[in-house]
C-alpha cells in the first residue's frame, strides 16, 4: 500500500515536469517567432527606414513580449512543479528513514585489503602485469599464491581455445578427489570432446580406442551419455539415415533371433527384406535400352542432351559420324557426338 502511494504521487510529479517543459516550450517558440518577425521588419525597411521607424518595430516588439509575459509563465508552470516535488519529498522522508548513519558502521579503512582486492580483480581478467604492477606499487607481500591460480586457469583456456584439452586434463587428473566430492562431471565432458575432436578430425578406430580407454570407466554411472557418443561413430562412417529409416524392423529381428537363440550376424543375407527409398537404390551396372549390351569401359554410358542415356556405341550407329546430328530414339529431340557426356556408376 505504501508502495502505490508513492507511485501516485511520483505520477503526479512526472505529469507535472512534462506539461512544464512543454509549456516552456511554447512561449519559447513564441518568444522566437516575434523576434524574428521583428528582425524581418528591419531587413525589409533596412535602406529606407528612418530611425523612428525603428523604434515602432522595437516598441511594437517590447509590447507584444511584455503581453506574452515569458517570465510569468515560467515561474508559474515552475512553483506547480516544485509544489509536487515537494510533496514527493516529505512522503519519501515520511515512509524511509533518511538516517543514513543506521545503515554502516564506522570501520578502520584496510589499505591491505582493499589492494589484495583490486590485484586479484586483475588477476581474475587475466590482466597479469597490471595485477603484479598494483601489488609492487602498494608494497604489498608477494601474491604468487593467488595468481597461479589465476594463470593456470588462463592457460588452460588459451589450450582449449586451440581445441587442446590436455592441460585441461591434467588439472582433472590431479583434482579428481575434490571434483567427486563436489559431483561434478567434468571429467566425463573433457573425455567426451577428446573423443568427438578425434571423430571428427582423425579415424573411427582412433576414437573407439579412445572411447575404450577413457570413456568406458564412466560407462556404469553414464551409460546413456555413453551410449549417444558411441552411436556418433555410425553417423560419421555416414550410415544414419539407413540406420533410421530401417532401425525398427532390424530391432524386431534382433528380438526374434535372440528368443531363437541364433545370431542373425552369421547369415549371408537379412532373412526380412528392407525396402529403402530411392536415394538408397544404386546400380552398379547400366545396360543400353537400344542394343541391350552391357555397358563397359570401351562401350561407357553416354547422356545425350535431353538427359537419355544410351551407350556409346549405339550413338556411334546412330550418329553415322563424329559430326553428324540424330534423332534420340525416345524423344523428338536431337543431338550430336559432341554434345553426349559420359556417365560414370
Amino acid at each position: 500500500m505504501e508502495l502505490n502511494t508513492i507511485k501516485d504521487v511520483f505520477d503526479r510529479v512526472v505529469k507535472k515536469q512534462k506539461l512544464s517543459s512543454s509549456k516552456s516550450h511554447e512561449v519559447i517558440d513564441q518568444v522566437g517567432q516575434e523576434i524574428e518577425q521583428a528582425l524581418a521588419k528591419f531587413l525589409s525597411t533596412h535602406d529606407s527606414a528612418s530611425s523612428i521607424d525603428q523604434k515602432s518595430i522595437l516598441a511594437e516588439l517590447k509590447l507584444k513580449l511584455n503581453t506574452i509575459a515569458p517570465l510569468h509563465q515560467f515561474e508559474g508552470s515552475q512553483k506547480e512543479l516544485n509544489l509536487n516535488l515537494s510533496r514527493f519529498l516529505k512522503l519519501l522522508e515520511k515512509f524511509f528513514n533518511p538516517d543514513l548513519s543506521k545503515a554502516y558502521r564506522n570501520v578502520d579503512f584496510d589499505y591491505h585489503t582493499v589492494n589484495q582486492i583490486i590485484a586479484n580483480h586483475f588477476y581474475q581478467q587475466g590482466l597479469f602485469d597490471l595485477g603484479d604492477s598494483i601489488i609492487h606499487e602498494a608494497g604489498e607481500p608477494d601474491a604468487t599464491a593467488i595468481k597461479s591460480q589465476f594463470f593456470e586457469m588462463y592457460q588452460i583456456l588459451e589450450a582449449m581455445k586451440v581445441r587442446n584439452l590436455e592441460p585441461a586434463l591434467n588439472w582433472v587428473y590431479s583434482n579428481r578427489e575434490k571434483l567427486k566430492q563436489n559431483g561434478s562431471h567434468l571429467e566425463l565432458k573433457l573425455h567426451s570432446l577428446q573423443y568427438m575432436e578425434i571423430l571428427q578430425n582423425g579415424a573411427p578406430a582412433d576414437a573407439l580406442n579412445y572411447a575404450k580407454t577413457y570413456l568406458a570407466p564412466f560407462a556404469f554411472l553414464y551409460k546413456e551419455e555413453i551410449m549417444k557418443l558411441m552411436g556418433c561413430l555410425a553417423f560419421e562412417e555416414g550410415f544414419p539415415a539407413l540406420l533410421i529409416l530401417r532401425l525398427p524392423t532390424l530391432l524386431k529381428l534382433a528380438n526374434v533371433m535372440a528368443a531363437k537363440k541364433q545370431e542373425w550376424q552369421a547369415m549371408k543375407q537379412l532373412p526380412v527384406p528392407v525396402e529403402l527409398s530411392e536415394e538408397f537404390t544404386f546400380h552398379s551396372i547400366f545396360v543400353c535400352p537400344v542394343s541391350r549390351e552391357q555397358g563397359s569401359e570401351e562401350n561407357p554410358p553416354m547422356m545425350m542432351p535431353c538427359l537419355h542415356v544410351l551407350c556409346k556405341q549405339s550413338i556411334m550407329k546412330l550418329s553415322k559420324s563424329s559430326t553428324r546430328t540424330f534423332k534420340c530414339p525416345y524423344c523428338p529431340a536431337e543431338a550430336s557426338v559432341a554434345h553426349c557426356r559420359q556417365l560414370y556408376f
